[in-house]
């Protein structure tokens, strides 16, 4: 039996080492596809890039902004998605307050303060236990530094432009995961709850000791989440 094709989109300034573990334990078993979201600055297009490149129908799982472009694709074909998973996302439109940090780090970017601005302000949000996350936190910074500035850029005007896709879930009757580490400081509990009641055919899945990248930090359990997904 031929299954399911899985997609996997990362999240902001994330390559494919974001899902190091899933590309092990799935890659055996079914075809994988990564899809970058580097060379668009709104989450449209980048959707729509992904949709041109993508099997005609798949399971498809984004962490984080790669949730919130994986929520554009049902949007735009949602007969071609058969599973969703949404791991520590956000299906909101972005908030004043937000919008309003992302300002300075653009402009700081800019004058060249990538490394800086992704060690001190970004990725210390990123794991449950900073105290034991020493190479976690090295791969984000190795990962954002490879990407590079441009895709700073273009990933933060795309994430100030999303639109609420609150009524895309509402409408999708797939079988999708909710998946959030229980300590993610960057997509709040409630946004997981909010999409698991809005989506029809749902499970929610809470990774404890786990922060905003659930696949690095907690591969195990993320894995036996997403396993059960996947399942025929």
């Amino acid at each position: 039996m031929t299954r399911l094709p899985l997609v996997l989109i990362p999240g902001m300034m994330c390559d494919a080492r974001l899902y190091g573990p899933q590309i092990a334990a799935f890659s055996g078993s079914r075809a994988l596809h990564l899809a970058p979201i580097c060379n668009e600055d709104n989450v449209e297009a980048l959707a729509a890039a992904i949709l041109s490149g993508a099997p005609q129908r798949f399971a498809l799982a984004g962490l984080s902004m790669g949730g919130i472009v994986a929520m554009e694709v049902v949007r735009q074909a949602p007969e071609r998605v058969e599973r969703l998973a949404l791991l520590d996302t956000n299906p909101r439109a972005e908030l004043d307050t937000v919008k309003e940090k992302r300002a300075p780090q653009m402009a700081a970017v800019r004058a060249g303060g990538l490394s800086d601005v992704m060690r001190l302000e970004v990725i210390p949000n990123f794991a449950h236990d900073r105290s034991t996350a020493a190479d976690l936190e090295s791969l984000a910074l190795d990962m954002a530094e490879g990407l590079g500035p441009e895709v700073f850029l273009r990933q933060s005007k795309a994430l100030i432009d999303r639109p609420s896709q609150t009524e895309t879930l509402r409408a999708y009757k797939g079988k999708a995961l909710v998946l959030t580490g229980e300590s993610d400081r960057l997509c709040p509990l409630d946004r997981h709850t909010q999409m698991a009641e809005l989506l029809q055919n749902s499970v929610l899945e809470i990774i404890v000791q786990a922060g905003h990248l659930t696949t690095l930090e907690q591969p195990a359990a993320t894995n036996a989440a997403l396993g059960r997904w996947l399942e025929d």
